[in-house]
């Protein structure tokens, strides 16, 4: 695989962990090396790792405007027609990630487990708490400029603006 595609970036996890195993796996041309057990948060942030120093950090703005709709990430102030809205830390996430990829429909766990970096367990409401509060904190000061989240039905939820 290496082979057929050596710009892929690939990380190996394994449950072997004696360091002949690790260097053989580096050799390969592994970006990184993760052994059994390990929890998922490791998992995740050594796949950003990764990607970040192959591909680059990020080149997302520190700033977002949809309609009257303003996030600034660095601040992580949120105003909603010149009002400050107060959020979680935990509802900014979730509104940066629906802003960011305006009318993209995310599915219940991939909002999840990009928001609280754990794996999405489907009897959890918390997601779906943070929506409805999250919808409530927008509705306070909503202008017809205002995006709004939507719903998909059976699919998951979108901000359109």
């Amino acid at each position: 695989m290496l082979l057929e595609k050596p710009k892929q970036p690939f990380l190996f996890i394994t449950a072997k962990i004696s360091e002949p195993d690790k260097i053989y796996s580096l050799s390969l041309g592994a970006d990184d090396f993760i052994s059994k057990p390990f929890s998922p948060r490791e998992l995740v942030l050594r796949v950003k790792n990764i990607l970040n120093r192959i591909y680059g950090k990020s080149s997302q703005s520190d700033q977002l405007v949809i309609g009257d709709l303003t996030m600034d990430h660095s601040t992580r102030v949120v105003t909603v027609a010149n009002q400050d809205l107060n959020l979680t830390n935990k509802a900014f996430d979730l509104l940066w990630i629906l802003a960011n990829h305006l009318n993209h429909v995310f599915s219940k766990t991939e909002l999840y487990e990009r928001v609280w970096e754990e794996e999405y367990l489907d009897d959890t409401n918390t997601l779906n708490v943070h929506i409805h509060s999250l919808r409530n904190d927008l509705a306070k000061y909503s202008t017809d400029k205002t995006p709004k989240i939507k719903t998909v039905w059976g699919l998951g939820y979108k901000l359109e603006g």
